[in-house]
């Protein structure tokens, strides 16, 4: 074959394959789509992603499935989607821990979550909340940290577990207010909210879906959110920003990601259609009743959220010692 023909082969083929890959683009989707999630059913990214599903299939006419994949501090589930076929088949609804702070709690992953997976988009926000047992004298954030200041090492806090957005947000709370609090991991909110309840431990950082209800009973005191801005579904709390940390923001993020190289043309398909869902007035007040501020963000918005969580976790790790496993 002559260098001319090479040529001439060399872009025919290329033009085929470009042609494929639209004609599938616009096909998309002739078969089952499925999400993974990386957490047991019954939890906030599985109440996050079934409503999305539905609508989905509703308005694909091909049947959208949720399949949990979890364990290996959800790397399992998103490694499964990082080796599955980059068609748009498979999607993962991530959490935030999998895809950016697990960078900095582990010397080796599966996957680079930079890397190996592309987004979509950013679907919402949910803050940790700060609380107080009634029995500790503080009302706000700038009690307690007068209160830190006075009993170094005295005061302790809850968490629903080590390496958690709770735990970096009270890792960031000591060294932004130059305060010493010891923190007590839990296997979990449950366990965290029956000490915190009992008076076992004075302070506590969880969600706010399982928070809320004894806040609104008297038996927690609500201190902050850790979010930059309030949460929609506890406006009247302030966030710790307000309370003199501008620019503190620390949230749990549930987003929507495919493997990296899925098509353009399938990936801005993917993008329009689940902000349609996802900006719908009926999904947003659903997740608002679970305490998730919905966002739809851009892919481009959700790399730049991505990258910077992971910048941001590893000097707060750095700051508190704590080491990769």
């Amino acid at each position: 074959m002559t260098m001319t023909h090479s040529w001439w082969w060399r872009g025919a083929v290329a033009t085929v394959a470009a042609s494929a890959t639209l004609a599938a683009a616009q096909g998309y989707p002739v078969k089952t789509v499925r999400f993974v999630i990386t957490y047991p059913t019954g939890g906030g990214s599985d109440f996050t992603v079934r409503p999305i599903a539905q609508k989905l299939t509703e308005r694909w006419g091909q049947s959208v499935v949720v399949e949990s994949r979890p364990g290996g501090s959800a790397m399992i589930g998103t490694d499964f989607v990082v080796r599955s076929p980059a068609d748009g088949y498979t999607l993962l609804l991530s959490a935030s821990s999998e895809v950016s702070m697990n960078t900095v709690l582990f010397k080796k992953m599966p996957y680079d979550p930079v890397r190996d997976l592309q987004p979509i988009t950013l679907v919402g926000t949910t803050p940790p909340v700060l609380m107080a047992h009634p029995s500790l004298p503080v009302k706000s954030v700038k009690e307690l940290v007068a209160l830190a200041r006075a009993k170094p090492g005295a005061l302790s806090y809850a968490s629903i577990g080590n390496g958690t957005p709770q735990h970096f947000a009270g890792e960031l709370m000591k060294t932004t207010f130059g305060i010493d609090m010891v923190h007590v991991p839990y296997k979990g909110a449950a366990p965290a909210l029956i000490d915190l309840l009992g008076g076992h431990v004075p302070i506590g950082l969880t969600a706010p879906t399982t928070a809320i209800p004894h806040i609104k009973s008297g038996r927690l005191r609500a201190l902050a959110v850790t979010s930059a801005q309030r949460s929609g579904a506890m406006p009247e709390v302030p966030t710790v920003a307000e309370s003199g940390a501008p620019g503190f923001d620390i949230v749990q993020w549930y987003a929507i990601w495919v493997a990296a190289k899925t098509p353009k043309d399938i990936v801005d398909k993917l993008h329009a259609d689940l902000i349609s869902v996802i900006q719908s007035p009926d999904y947003k007040q659903r997740q608002l009743e679970a305490a998730t501020d919905i966002v739809g963000s851009s892919a481009e918005a959700l790399s730049v959220r991505q990258k910077t969580d992971i910048e941001k976790y590893r000097k707060i790790a750095a700051a508190a010692g704590i080491k990769p496993e």
